[in-house]
């Protein structure tokens, strides 16, 4: 008998009043959001009408994972894409729907000649950082205490929602050469931002020390910004999780 299979995952823009309000549904199911917490249809279809992006992952007809993306303009109309939400159900995570979404969105991105995308991540989530540099190539210089208030989200564990903004150059050479998995020359690292490697478990059971852990990270991060350097890379040990730090470098 032949090997089973996994089925294969379609991802593709979500077009339909019908797929938004899936996406709403998932929101709550992935981080558990009280509905006044939830991104709502509304504003699926107005980033979809304004230059924004609504993605989506399906097994067959049902919708697995999902992305939205609002457009966004700085200082010198330079033109951006914040990558707002992105959220995958638990029985399919580790099976690589995230990046098959943030290439789909790459690639989107370069076909309007987007240079830039930008999102925030909760340092503390290890994984998310090990696939935001070392899977896609992002870079951080930011730090955004406490971003979104106090939530509802089991995830966040009552603590404030610290932030690190994630920025993805999507046509460097650096993620160029990641997301086709390629060898590149790396800066040299100057500093590194040690966090404990069982932090999910310390944020669930002894909240007193999460909050210990979140305002070191938070000091340092700040205070490693502050003084000209950016974060290029991360690496896991059994112990701890590790942000690389170098120079800044232009973009």
């Amino acid at each position: 008998m032949a090997a089973s299979q996994e089925p294969v995952i379609e991802t593709r823009p979500l077009t339909t009043f019908a797929e938004f309000e899936e996406a709403v549904q998932l929101q709550k199911i992935i981080w558990g959001f009280e509905d006044i917490e939830l991104l709502p249809r509304r504003l699926f279809v107005v980033a979809n009408k304004v230059g924004g992006q609504t993605l989506g992952a399906f097994d067959g007809k049902k919708m697995v994972a999902f992305l939205i993306a609002i457009p966004g303009l700085k200082a010198g109309g330079k033109y951006y894409l914040h990558s707002h939400m992105l959220g995958t159900l638990a029985a399919y995570r580790d099976r690589g729907l995230g990046r098959s979404l943030k290439l789909l969105q790459r690639q989107e991105a370069l076909s309007r000649g987007i240079p830039l995308i930008e999102w925030t991540f909760d340092p503390m989530e290890l994984k998310n950082a090990f696939f935001n540099m070392e899977r896609l190539g992002a870079v951080v210089r930011r730090y955004v205490p406490n971003q979104y208030g106090t939530t509802s989200s089991h995830l966040h564990g009552g603590l404030p929602t610290d932030r690190c903004v994630a920025e993805w150059y999507i046509d460097s050479p650096r993620v160029h050469a990641i997301v086709s998995k390629q060898p590149f020359n790396r800066p040299a690292y100057v500093e590194k931002i040690c966090v404990p490697a069982g932090i999910a478990d310390i944020r669930k059971n002894d909240p007193a020390r999460a909050r210990e852990v979140q305002d070191s990270l938070r000091e340092q991060f700040q205070r490693h910004f502050r003084n000209g350097l950016e974060v290029s890379g991360f690496e896991s040990t059994a112990k701890e999780g590790i942000y690389l730090l170098s120079e800044l470098e232009s973009k």
